[in-house]
């Protein structure tokens, strides 16, 4: 019993297959049957017969041809084959064969694209052919009155082209026979041969029409302008040289004979049709007559300036020289009572040089005025020496000034030593003056040699010659020695002054304080033999052990003593 279930069960499952399949192969035939309907019911024809407003001849009659040919036969063979095999496909799939239904549709699809590629390829071509006819029909429409314009500018203005009329001419004539061409072409039915000539009689014209336009320019400068712009200048150049100017180290008359022959050469080039070469040379000749006249201007203006300048120049040179010479003499007295250290004669010496050279210069660039060199050159020259001479006042104010401060710093060093002397003299009444038992032996020592060496100062500033290098050294070590006495004096002074004040506010603990009473006396005894420092010293520490606080209190006290 389950092997008749189980055989049951097959046979339904294979029936439903086969009924799934079969259903497949009739939506691929209902398919490609709307496939073969859309192409039949699609107006080729109509499409095909748009060709018949062109001259159904030659290349055009070929093709068309062709393409009706092959669209009656996809009509009356491929269609009715596609027919055929969607027939038995659909008989292979009634007998569940389905594989040779599959193989059938298959063959049937590939007919299908074939066609659709082949009506695709009709309709490019046909559409091609038709835009290609009506876009050189325009072409040749705006092309035909151009050569009639360019043939009545030749005519009207023949004068402007010389010799190259006959060149544009014969250009012309050959574009007439291209036109011709074409309409024998568009007669022969060959649109597309006729396009491409088109194109290439359209790209001629444009060239030539270009040149025409181009030409009476280009002839004109190569012709007249600038032949008459270079007789000019000859002309100007020999004028130039008649008043004097030196322009002969320009070059310029062999430059502009090269340059007249390079034109002759252009106008030649122009007629036989050769336009890059002689563009090139209007371009580099008007560059070229620009720098000419630069140059020319440069070298007028040059004469001007030197004839105006080298006056002023001279004028100037004469008065520093006459100057150095005040300065010259000034230092030889100077030399007898100072002393000129190596850096200020070196500063003394390249000045005189200076001058010397600027002199020997100077006496060339007259020769050069004489001679033939460029007053271009001329003027660098003196530029140069007006630099020169401008570096040279300043090094010479510089230096006057440096000799003029050799008397101020000694008046000053005098003045200084006066004043250093007074504070030892006031310093030394001080401590005479003062009520201190003594002075301290180093302090009368610092003295002594502070006097030492303001006497040094004094014999430097005797010194014949003076060096003030030395009197402002030994002055600097004087200075100093003197500060040193005025603050160890202030200081010894201010120390024995307190001390006295620490002992007397101690005092009022002398009896209570033994201890107290014995420091002290050794600080009294300190104070007698001129130790204020010590003295201070052993009064503080022990006032301090009395009474905390009180040598800053006698220290603020003596402060404000001291300002009021």
């Amino acid at each position: 019993m389950a092997y008749i279930i189980g055989f049951v069960l097959v046979v339904i499952t294979l029936i439903i297959a086969g009924l799934i399949l079969r259903k497949r192969v009739y939506d691929e035939v209902d398919r490609q049957e709307s496939w073969k309907m859309d192409i039949m019911n699609r107006n080729i024809t109509s499409e095909l017969s748009r060709i018949k407003n062109l001259n159904l001849s030659g290349e055009t009659q070929e093709r068309f041809e062709s393409w009706k040919e092959r669209w009656e036969s996809i009509l009356t063979k491929e269609l009715p084959d596609i027919e055929e095999y969607l027939f038995d496909a659909e008989e292979s799939a009634d007998r569940y064969r389905f594989s040779s239904a599959k193989k059938t549709l298959r063959k049937a699809d590939q007919i299908l694209q074939s066609i659709e590629k082949d009506i695709e390829k009709i309709l490019l071509e046909l559409e091609e052919l038709m835009e290609s006819e009506e876009s050189s029909r325009k072409e040749i429409e705006h092309i035909q009155p151009l050569i009639k314009s360019m043939r009545k500018q030749l005519l009207h203005n023949r004068y402007q082209y010389g010799k190259a009329e006959v060149r544009f001419e014969v250009e012309l004539d050959e574009l007439d026979e291209q036109l011709m061409q074409y309409h024998e072409l568009v007669d022969s039915g060959n649109y597309i041969e006729a396009k491409e000539l088109v194109a290439k009689l359209k790209a001629d014209l444009e060239i030539l029409n270009e040149q025409i336009e181009e030409f009476p320019s280009l002839y004109k400068a190569c012709k007249n302008e600038l032949p008459g712009q270079m007789d000019e200048l000859y002309a100007g150049l020999k004028e130039m040289k008649e008043d004097g100017y030196r322009i002969e180290h320009l070059g310029f008359e062999k430059e502009i004979h090269s340059y007249q022959e390079r034109l002759i050469d252009s106008v030649k080039e122009l007629e036989k049709g050769d336009f890059s070469e002689p563009k090139a040379l209007i371009t580099e000749l008007e560059e070229r007559i620009q720098e000419m006249y630069h140059l020319l201007e440069k070298e007028a203006l040059a004469k001007s300036y030197m004839e105006s300048k080298v006056p002023t120049y001279q004028t100037s040179l004469e008065q520093i020289a006459s100057t150095f010479e005040e300065t010259k003499n000034e230092v030889e007295q100077l030399k007898k009572t100072y002393y000129f250290d190596d850096q200020d004669m070196e500063k003394y010496l390249n000045l005189d040089k200076s001058i010397s050279q600027l002199k020997k210069q100077f006496v060339e660039l007259k020769d050069g005025l004489v001679s033939d060199v460029a007053h271009s050159e001329l003027r660098t020259q003196l530029d140069q020496g007006f630099e020169q001479l401008e570096s040279l006042q300043q090094d010479h104010e510089e230096f006057k000034a440096s000799i003029f401060n050799l008397r101020k710093d000694e008046l000053e060093a005098k003045e200084q030593l006066s004043e250093m002397r007074d504070q030892i003299y006031h310093a030394s009444r001080k401590l005479k003056k003062s009520n201190i038992p003594g002075v301290p032996t180093f302090i009368w020592d610092l003295m002594e040699e502070a006097t030492e060496k303001s006497n040094r100062v004094l014999e430097a500033l005797e010194k014949q010659p003076l060096d003030i290098s030395e009197v402002q050294k030994t002055l600097a070590e004087s200075k100093a020695m003197i500060d040193n006495v005025m603050e160890q004096t202030d200081n010894m002074l201010e120390q024995a002054y307190l001390t006295e004040q620490v002992i007397q506010y101690a005092n009022r603990y002398r009896s209570k304080y033994p201890f107290l009473a014995a420091k002290l006396a050794e600080a009294e005894n300190l104070f007698r033999s001129y130790e204020y420092e010590l003295a201070l010293e052993q009064a503080a520490v022990a006032i301090e052990e009395v009474e905390p606080g009180a040598l800053k209190r006698i220290e603020e006290n003596n402060t404000i003593l001291s300002s009021v």
